[in-house]
């Protein structure tokens, strides 16, 4: 039977571990070619290795993708290697303390930003003109419930967040006659090695805490894998600007 994605090439960023790592593998699985962005050598360079030992085609590319030097090579790197860029998946994120505005300083609140706005930024920046040649290609972005809502998270990761969703939207609206579908996924709890770093006597914990009752299960990095391979396959060939919950129902409460 022919692979859902045979010939086609995917960069999946934070690809070396948690979600990005499961959607890679399952990418590669099914025939896509992938290019692995992530600021871990150890492993990037691990996941790749897994990927060519079940019989696939991966190379990794390390680097924080907050430098658009980094943005540049990973986009030339599958462009010399594999050819072309058919789906991104902008997955690599990392996550605040937790903090109120009034404490969050202008390091943390740029670097949030940075990471998790700015990056996927540069990149649909960067993998647009190669799709638009050639007429077709499938973004997903790695939103999260702090983009729904404001109570799953601090403030500097939810704004980030939130604006993962309008980026989502935006990109949507101005390619949708051009043949590139940009989505996102909106994950709840998931178990994954995301580090949350809490400070001490930050507002969050008391004022977010009151809600996370609603959280419920927590997800394996499989499922929200899932998800994101659905969007980027041709099953989905009728979606764009959609954001999809993956979070056990939080959203609907």
């Amino acid at each position: 039977m022919t692979k859902e994605f045979e010939g086609k090439v995917a960069v999946v960023t934070g690809g070396g571990s948690g979600i990005g790592r499961a959607t890679a593998v399952r990418l590669a699985a099914l025939g896509a070619r992938v290019v692995i962005a992530d600021v871990n050598a150890s492993t990037a360079n691990e996941a790749t290795s897994a990927i060519k030992a079940a019989g696939g085609s991966a190379i990794a590319v390390v680097g924080d993708l907050s430098d658009s030097a980094v943005v540049d090579e990973v986009v030339a790197t599958a462009i010399r290697d594999f050819g072309a860029i058919d789906v991104l998946i902008n997955n690599a994120g990392i996550m605040d303390d937790m903090s109120a505005p009034h404490e969050v300083s202008d390091a943390v609140w740029e670097r949030l930003l940075r990471v998790n706005l700015t990056a996927p930024f540069m990149l649909i920046r960067a993998v647009a003109p190669h799709m638009l040649e050639r007429g077709h290609g499938a973004i997903v972005n790695t939103a999260s419930e702090a983009g729904l809502r404001g109570s799953a998270a601090g403030t500097a990761y939810t704004v980030s967040k939130h604006g993962v969703i309008g980026l989502t939207k935006s990109a949507a609206v101005m390619y949708r006659d051009r043949g590139i579908r940009v989505n996102a996924v909106a994950p709840g709890g998931v178990a994954t090695n995301l580090e949350v770093s809490i400070k001490p006597d930050a507002t969050g914990p008391a004022s977010v805490g009151a809600y996370q009752s609603n959280v419920g299960r927590i997800a394996t990095a499989d499922e929200i894998a899932s998800a994101i391979i659905f969007l980027a396959s041709d099953a989905a060939s009728n979606l764009s600007g959609a954001i999809l919950p993956v979070d056990n129902g939080w959203s609907a409460i």
